[in-house]
C-alpha cells in the first residue's frame, strides 16, 4: 500500500486537473458539449427509459426509432460507455448534465491512466507524469470530436488501457489481466478500440525495437500481445459479431471527400494550442509543454539514439497515415466516415504524449529545449497564415513559451533543489491547465442559436406520454424536430432515426412512401401525408405550433398495427402514390401525368421522371398541370429538387439533393372547382423530379380505406421488448401485414405453425396467412448474437483455464508434515528441509 498510495495521488491529480480544466472551459462558455443533442441526449433517455422499465422496447429491438429498428447494435456503439449507465440517477431532462457527465468522467479516467502509462514506459518524477498526462486529457480531440459522442470518449480510456497491457505483454506478466483490458477497450466502444489497439501494437513495436533484445524474448512477447488480443476480442465477439452484421446490413454512408488540400500548414496549425479551424483537419494538439517535447526529443542526447530515431519513425509513419487514403481507411474500419477522416486523431495526440514524455523522463537540457523551441518557432511561421491561427495562438506561444522554458531549465539546472523543483513543477502545471482551458474553450464554440429549450422539450414529452396508445396505434414526435432522434427523446414512435446501424430497408421503405431523409438515408424522417401516417398506424403526432411550445397535438384516424391484404395482389410500384396504394390495399388517389404549362422547357425521361432546369433570375419558373377530381386533396413529392414550389396558395422551398437529402412529400391544399392543379417549380439548380410527382388524395376515399382496414385488421395486439403478437379476425386469407420495416432478424408464425423469416412487401413485414391462421406472432432476434455469444463463451473458458493453471503453477509447494517435524526436532529449518529432500 505503501508504493501504490503515492501513484494513486498522482493519477488522481492528473484525471481531477483535466476534469477541471474542461468544466471550466465548458463553464465559461456557457455551453454543454456541442453536438451532444444531435445523437448523445437521445440515446441516453432510450437508457433512461429501459432501465426505469418505461420503453416500449429492450435491449433487442427499439419501437421508437424508424417505426421500429434493431437496437443492440445501437446500444453497442452509443451506450456502452461504461459511464453512461451511472447518469440513469439523473431525472430524465437532464440529458445534457448526463452526457456532461460521461465526458467529465471519461477524460478524468483516461488521464489517469495515461499518467499511470508514462511511469511504465519510463521512470521519472512523478508530478511532471501528471502534468504531461494532463495533455493527452484536454488533447484537442476531446472538445471538438469527443465531446458530442460520449461513446467515442471512451477510446481516451481504452488507449492507455491497452498500451498498460502491452507493457505487462513486454514484462511476460499478467496475460489475464491484459486480455480483460482488451475486453474492456473493445467493449465500451468497438470503433475507438480498433483505433487504439493498432496504436497500442505500435507503441509495443517501438519498445521491442528501442532496446535490443534476444530473439527468442521477442517472439515470446509478441505472442503474448497476440493472443492476449485475440482472446480478448473474442471476449467481446457478442458486440463484435452484431456490430458487423449490423454493419453488413445498415444504409452505405454518403461518397465523402476524405482528404481536403489542406497543405502542410493547414496541418501543422492544428499542432499550436488554440487554433481551430472548420475545415476538416486533424485535431491533435496537446497544448505547448508537450510540442516542446515532443519537437525536442531529436536533440535530447540523454535518450539513447536507438530509442529516438524509432519514436520519430513512428510518429512520422502515423502522421503519413493520416495524409494517405488507404491507410485513413484502415485506420476507420475500411469506410471513411461522412462527419470527417480525422475521427482518429486522438491516437496521435497519445503518442505525441508518449514521445513527450520519453524526453521529459531524460531531463532535457539546454540544447534540447533551444531544438525544441526551434522547431516550434518554425512550425509557427509554416503555419502562420492559416486562419486558424489566432492572435491569442501568439500570445499563447509568446507567454506561455517563455514560461514554459523556464520552468523546464530550472528542473534541469537545480534538479537537486527540491523547492526549486517543486516550485518550477507548480508552474509547468498552472501553465498547462491554462493553456488547455483556452484551447478547449476556443474548441468549444459558441452555444447553437436556437436550440429548443428544455421546457419545450418536456412539454413534447409529456404531451406524447397522454396520447401514448402503444401498441394499438402510434404517437409519432414527427415533423417539429428538436433532434434528429426525437423518438426516443420524447418517446414516441416514429419514423425519425439518425444512427450508423440504420438498416437500408428501413431508410428505402421510408424514401419509397415518401418520407425525407438526410445524410445519404442515415438520417430518416417520419412520413408528414395522411396516407403514409395511416400506413404506419400514427394516430397522433405532434406538428408545428405557436410558442412557447412550438407545437401543436394532431388525432387522426388510423388502422391497427397489423392489417390484412387480400391475396392476389401484385405491388405497383410506377410512384409513390402507387405504392401508397398497394400497402394500403386499394385505389385512394388520382395519379394524373403532368403537363408543362410555361416557364423553362423541362426535359422528360419517361419513368426516370423530369429534368427542370435552374430558373433564371427573375423569370417565371417551370409550370405543370395537372388533373383531378374536385374537392380532393393535392400532394406533390419532388424527392430531389432543390428550390422553391408553389401550387393551390401553398409555397414551400425543397433541398433535395441526390443522394444524399431527400424531401417529403408535401400537401399543396385542395382541388379547385375546375380540378386543375397547378405547380410552379422554380428550381436553383438543375434537378429531378419524378415522372408523377402530383398525386390527388379523392374525397372520402382514404376514410373508407381505413374503415376496411379497420375492420379486417388484427382484433388486438401485444408488443413485447422485442415480440409482437396479433389477434385477427377468423377466417381471414391473404397476408398480415406488419407496419414495421422487413430489417434481418424478424421470424413470424402464422396460427400454430412454425417460426419462419417473413416474407418483405415493399419493405413491410408481410405474413402469408394459411387456412384458420386467427393469430400471427413474430419474434426479433438480431444476427450475430448467437455466433458472438458462443465465441465469448469459448474464449471465457479459454481464458478461465489459462488463470486457474496459472495459479497453480505458482502456487508456493507446501512442505510436508513430517519433514516440519523433523525440522523442529533439529533446529534447523533449512538443514531439515534439505535433508528430506536428499530422501
Amino acid at each position: 500500500m505503501g508504493t501504490r498510495w503515492p501513484e494513486v495521488r498522482v493519477c488522481g491529480v492528473a484525471g481531477g486537473t483535466a476534469m477541471a480544466g474542461y468544466a471550466i472551459a465548458a463553464g465559461l462558455r456557457g455551453t454543454w458539449p456541442p453536438g451532444s443533442e444531435q445523437t448523445a441526449v437521445p440515446f441516453h433517455a432510450q437508457l433512461w427509459d429501459l432501465v426505469h422499465g418505461q420503453a416500449a422496447g429492450d435491449l433487442l429491438f427499439n419501437w421508437n426509432s424508424g417505426y421500429g429498428a434493431p437496437f443492440l447494435a445501437d446500444f453497442f456503439a452509443y451506450l456502452m460507455n461504461p459511464f453512461s449507465w451511472p447518469t440513469v440517477l439523473l431525472p430524465r431532462d437532464r440529458g445534457q448534465l448526463a452526457v456532461f457527465l460521461v465526458a467529465l468522467l471519461s477524460i478524468g479516467l483516461g488521464t489517469a491512466l495515461m499518467a499511470h502509462v508514462l511511469g511504465r514506459l519510463h521512470a521519472g518524477p512523478r508530478w511532471l507524469r501528471a502534468v504531461a498526462a494532463v495533455g493527452y486529457g484536454l488533447c484537442a480531440w476531446v472538445p471538438t470530436v469527443g465531446g458530442a459522442a460520449p461513446m467515442w470518449l471512451w477510446g481516451l480510456v481504452s488507449l492507455p488501457l491497452l498500451v498498460l497491457a502491452g507493457d505487462w505483454c513486454l514484462h511476460e506478466r499478467r496475460w489475464v489481466a491484459g486480455t480483460l483490458c482488451v475486453t474492456l477497450a473493445w467493449a465500451g466502444n468497438l470503433y475507438t478500440a480498433a483505433m487504439a489497439t493498432i496504436t497500442a501494437g505500435l507503441v509495443l513495436a517501438v519498445r521491442l525495437a528501442a532496446v535490443r533484445r534476444p530473439f527468442k524474448t521477442v517472439v515470446r512477447v509478441t505472442g503474448r500481445a497476440v493472443t492476449a488480443a485475440g482472446a480478448g476480442v473474442l471476449l467481446a465477439a457478442p458486440v463484435l459479431f452484431v456490430a458487423v452484421r449490423a454493419a453488413q446490413d445498415a444504409q452505405p454512408e454518403s461518397p465523402v471527400q476524405p482528404l481536403g488540400p489542406s497543405g502542410l500548414g493547414g496541418h501543422l496549425a492544428q499542432l499550436l494550442p488554440g487554433t481551430q479551424t472548420g475545415r476538416p483537419l486533424p485535431d491533435v494538439s496537446i497544448g505547448l509543454l508537450g510540442l516542446l517535447l515532443v519537437a525536442g526529443l531529436p536533440f535530447n542526447r540523454r535518450v539513447r539514439a536507438r530509442e529516438r530515431i524509432v519514436w520519430c519513425g513512428l510518429l512520422a509513419l502515423v502522421v503519413l497515415s493520416f495524409v494517405w487514403t488507404p491507410t485513413v481507411l484502415v485506420w476507420h474500419g475500411l469506410a471513411i466516415p461522412a462527419g470527417g477522416p480525422y475521427r482518429v486523431s486522438f491516437v496521435l495526440s497519445g503518442l505525441l504524449v508518449l514521445a513527450g514524455w520519453v524526453s521529459l523522463a531524460h531531463r532535457p537540457d539546454g540544447p534540447t529545449l533551444l531544438g525544441g523551441g526551434a522547431v516550434v518557432l518554425l512550425v509557427a511561421g509554416l503555419a502562420a497564415g492559416q486562419h486558424s491561427v489566432r492572435v491569442s495562438t501568439w500570445l499563447l506561444l509568446a507567454l506561455g513559451g517563455a514560461v514554459l522554458l523556464t520552468a523546464l531549465w530550472t528542473l534541469e539546472h537545480r534538479h537537486t533543489d527540491r523547492r526549486a523543483g517543486a516550485a518550477a513543477t507548480a508552474v509547468l502545471g498552472g501553465a498547462v491547465l491554462g493553456g488547455a482551458v483556452w484551447s478547449a474553450y476556443a474548441a468549444l464554440g459558441v452555444p447553437a442559436a436556437g436550440a429548443p429549450s428544455a421546457a419545450a422539450v418536456r412539454a413534447a414529452h409529456g404531451a406524447l406520454h397522454r396520447a401514448a396508445d402503444w401498441p394499438r396505434a402510434r404517437s409519432d414526435p414527427g415533423p417539429h424536430a428538436f433532434t434528429p432522434n426525437d423518438p426516443p427523446l420524447l418517446d414516441g414512435q416514429g419514423g425519425g432515426y439518425s444512427s450508423g446501424y440504420l438498416p437500408t430497408v428501413t431508410a428505402l421503405l421510408l424514401h419509397d412512401l415518401g418520407a425525407g431523409w438526410s445524410a445519404g438515408g442515415r438520417l430518416t424522417q417520419s412520413v408528414t401525408d395522411p396516407v403514409g401516417r395511416a400506413l404506419f398506424a400514427v394516430r397522433t403526432h405532434l406538428a408545428d405550433g405557436p410558442p412557447p411550445d412550438g407545437f401543436t397535438v394532431v388525432r387522426s384516424a388510423a388502422p391497427p398495427l397489423v392489417t390484412v391484404l387480400p391475396a392476389g395482389a401484385a405491388p405497383d410500384t410506377s410512384s409513390v402514390w402507387s405504392r401508397q396504394e398497394s400497402l394500403l390495399g386499394g385505389p385512394v388517389y388520382d395519379i394524373p401525368g403532368p403537363v408543362p404549362a410555361g416557364g423553362p422547357a423541362p426535359a422528360e425521361h419517361g419513368s426516370s421522371g423530369w429534368s427542370i432546369p435552374a430558373t433564371p433570375a427573375g423569370a417565371d419558373g417551370t409550370a405543370f398541370t395537372a388533373a383531378c377530381t374536385p374537392g380532393g386533396t393535392a400532394f406533390f413529392h419532388g424527392v430531389w429538387f432543390d428550390g422553391t414550389v408553389s401550387g393551390l396558395g401553398t409555397t414551400y422551398r425543397g433541398d433535395g439533393e441526390q443522394p444524399t437529402t431527400a424531401v417529403p412529400i408535401h400537401e399543396l391544399g385542395p382541388v379547385p372547382a375546375d380540378g386543375v392543379v397547378r405547380v410552379v417549380l422554380r428550381a436553383d439548380a438543375v434537378s429531378q423530379v419524378p415522372a408523377r410527382p402530383i398525386g390527388c388524395l379523392r374525397p372520402g376515399a382514404l376514410d373508407a380505406a381505413l374503415a376496411r382496414l379497420t375492420a379486417t385488421g388484427a382484433r388486438s395486439v401485444t408488443a413485447g421488448g422485442h415480440t409482437l403478437t396479433a389477434a385477427l379476425p377468423p377466417g381471414g386469407t391473404g397476408t398480415a401485414l406488419l407496419s414495421v420495416p422487413a430489417a434481418t432478424g424478424w421470424t413470424c408464425a402464422a396460427g400454430g405453425g412454425g417460426f419462419a423469416p417473413p416474407r418483405a412487401v415493399l419493405g413491410m413485414i408481410g405474413v402469408p396467412l394459411g387456412a384458420g391462421a386467427d393469430r400471427i406472432t413474430c419474434s426479433f432476434r438480431p444476427p450475430g448474437l448467437r455466433e458472438g455469444l458462443v465465441l465469448a463463451l469459448a474464449s471465457a473458458a479459454v481464458i478461465t483455464l489459462t488463470a486457474v493453471f496459472g495459479r497453480l503453477r505458482h502456487r508456493p509447494t507446501r512442505t510436508p508434515r513430517r519433514v516440519r517435524r523433523a525440522a523442529a526436532t533439529t533446529g534447523d529449518g533449512g538443514g531439515g528441509g534439505a535433508g528430506a529432500g536428499g530422501r
